[in-house]
């Protein structure tokens, strides 16, 4: 599990099966699993194809659920290995919501999570997840 803020983490399938007692969100994105959590987490469901290119819509999605609940507490974000689609989520959310800057976000992203591989295309999607949130 890697701290990418004080409330955003970036995290593992294994993670996501079993969360730590500080954690009170999860947003599972990995296609290919389900995960039964904890009683006491908040869970969602998100998926996205595994080495798939950034799709506004999901990332709306996501940044959506995550805008309500990663202010609440620490929030877990998860995919298979933790290193590309879980990443570009939390890159969204902080680029979206937070309102960071795309190379900032990417410069802090590789600092926290070394590996990390955003999805092909994410700058774009954010970009268009931006206009489309400002639209709104």
């Amino acid at each position: 599990m890697y701290v990418i803020t004080d409330k955003l983490l970036i995290g593992t399938i294994d993670d996501a099966r079993n969360p730590p007692p500080n954690i009170g969100t999860l947003l599972l994105v990995a296609e290919e699993f389900t995960v039964d959590p904890p009683s006491w987490v908040e869970y969602n469901r998100i998926p996205i194809k595994e080495f798939s290119e950034a799709n506004p819509v999901t990332l709306i999605k996501a940044i959506d659920w995550l805008e309500t609940r990663v202010p609440e507490g620490k929030t877990l974000v998860c995919c298979r290995a933790g290193m590309g689609r879980s990443v570009s989520v939390g890159m969204a959310y902080l680029c979206c919501a937070e309102g960071m800057a795309y190379d900032d976000v990417l410069n802090l992203v590789m600092t926290c999570r070394p590996g990390a591989m955003p999805l092909p295309n994410l700058r774009e999607a954010i970009e268009q997840v931006r206009l489309l949130r400002r639209a709104a």
